[in-house]
C-alpha cells in the first residue's frame, strides 16, 4: 500500500472540431481540468473532467484550495473512502456542478492509479462485462445543420459501421423536427438507430406534443425533453411517450438518479462520469440501473466511457464525440462501429504530456 505524496493540477482549453449547437446553447470551448497523483512508490495516475466553456476557473480553485490538499498522506487505494470524505467535506456546495466536476477529476485520477498498480485496464477492474460496445455518433446531428447535411452524415456513419446517429431537436415547430428526422430515416432505413436530443428545451405540454409527433420515426430515445430537475414531468412523459426517455447528462448526484429511477421517469440512463463526480459514483448509478432493468448509455467522454460501458452488463452505447484528440497519442479504437475498451493498465487514455504542458494555462497550474 502507498500514500499520496504529490499532486499536480493543470487545465487545458480544447476547441471543438466542429460547431456544436443545440436547442438552448452553442459552445466553442472545452475547459479540461487535469489531476495527476503520485504515490510513495512512485506510481502515477491521471484523471480529468470538463466544462463546456464556463466554470473552469472555479473548478480549479475548488481543487487547489479545498480538495487536493486533503489528499496528501491518504492511502491511494482507499478510493471509496476518499470520495466519501471529499463529498462530505464539500457538503455545503454539494450537490453542484462545480464540486462534482472537481471531484470527478480527482476520482478518475485515483482509479487510473489503482488500475496501473494492479496492471489492469479499467474495464476489467471495474467489472469486465465485455470487451467492446456499439457506438452512435452525435458530431453530424447539430441543430444548425441543414437537412441534407444530417442525411449525408448519417449515411457516412452507417457506411463506417456506426450503429446509430443522434439528431438534435428543438426547431420552432414539431413539423420541422419531424421533417428532418424523416429525411434521415428514409435515407438510413429501418434498422439504423436514430436518437434525438432536446437539451431541456420544452415545457411539459410541448414535450408531450413533440414526442407524439415524432413517433412515426421509430426513435431510439428522446433525450432531456424537459428541464433536468423536473422529475415528475419526465415521469408523466415516460408514461405516454412512444419512445424511451433518456436522462442523465445534467444530473450531478447518485441521489438525483435514484429519484428518477424510483419514479420511472427514464428508461435510458445517461450518467456522465465527468459530471456526477467520477468513476466511483458512476458505477453506483450503473448498478442501480441494472437492478431496475434500465440501460446505461453515458453522455459524452467517449475516451473514458468506452471502458465503463464495457465494465457493466447494462452498458449499451458509447457516444462518439471526439474530445481529447489534441492531447492524446493513441486514440480510442473504433472498428466496425464498436468502441474497443483499451487493454492497457489504467483508465485507457494515452496522454500526450508534451502537448498538455504546452497548452496548460499557467494561472491554474499548481504543484502540491
Amino acid at each position: 500500500m502507498a500514500t499520496i505524496e504529490k499532486i499536480t493540477l493543470r487545465m487545458v482549453d480544447l476547441a471543438p472540431k466542429v460547431q456544436r449547437t443545440d436547442a438552448i446553447q452553442s459552445f466553442v470551448s472545452q475547459e479540461t481540468p487535469l489531476v495527476t497523483i503520485t504515490d510513495s512508490d512512485g506510481a502515477v495516475g491521471q484523471g480529468y473532467s470538463y466544462t463546456i466553456g464556463t466554470g473552469g476557473s472555479s473548478v480549479m480553485r475548488q481543487l487547489s484550495d479545498h480538495l487536493a490538499p486533503r489528499l496528501l498522506g491518504r492511502e491511494a487505494e482507499e478510493v471509496e473512502a476518499i470520495w466519501t470524505d471529499l463529498e462530505f467535506f464539500t457538503h455545503a456546495t454539494t450537490v453542484g456542478a462545480i464540486t462534482s466536476i472537481a471531484l470527478a477529476a480527482v476520482d478518475t485520477a485515483l482509479w487510473d492509479l489503482r488500475c496501473r498498480r494492479a496492471g489492469l485496464p479499467l474495464w476489467r477492474l471495474a467489472g469486465g462485462a465485455k470487451p467492446k460496445a456499439p457506438c452512435y455518433t452525435t458530431e453530424g446531428g447539430w441543430l444548425h445543420l441543414p437537412v441534407q447535411a444530417l442525411v449525408e452524415d448519417a449515411l457516412d456513419a452507417k457506411q463506417k459501421g456506426f450503429k446509430g446517429s443522434k439528431v438534435k431537436i428543438g426547431k420552432p415547430s414539431a413539423a420541422e423536427d419531424s421533417h428532418r428526422l424523416g429525411a434521415v430515416r428514409d435515407a438510413v432505413g429501418p434498422e439504423y438507430e436514430i436518437m434525438t436530443d432536446a437539451n431541456q428545451a420544452f415545457r411539459r405540454d410541448a414535450a408531450r406534443r413533440r414526442a407524439l409527433a415524432l413517433a412515426e420515426h421509430d426513435l431510439a430515445w428522446i433525450e432531456e425533453p424537459l428541464p433536468a430537475d423536473d422529475v415528475e414531468g419526465h415521469a408523466e412523459l415516460a408514461r405516454i411517450a412512444p419512445m424511451p426517455v433518456a436522462v442523465g447528462e445534467s444530473l450531478y448526484s447518485i441521489r438525483h438518479f435514484a429519484d428518477y429511477v424510483a419514479r420511472g421517469a427514464a428508461s435510458v440512463i445517461q450518467v456522465d462520469a465527468g459530471r456526477i463526480g467520477g468513476i466511483t459514483p458512476w458505477l453506483k448509478v450503473a448498478h442501480m440501473s441494472e437492478c431496475h432493468g434500465l440501460a446505461v448509455a453515458p453522455h459524452f467522454l467517449m475516451e473514458l466511457h468506452a471502458s465503463l460501458v464495457c465494465a457493466v452488463r447494462n452498458g449499451v452505447w458509447v457516444e462518439y464525440i471526439p474530445q481529447l484528440d489534441d492531447i492524446v497519442g493513441d486514440r480510442l479504437r473504433i472498428k466496425d462501429g464498436y468502441a474497443h475498451a483499451p487493454d492497457t493498465p489504467g483508465i485507457g487514455i494515452d496522454w500526450d504530456e508534451d502537448e498538455i504542458a504546452r497548452r496548460a494555462v499557467a494561472e491554474f497550474t499548481t504543484h502540491l
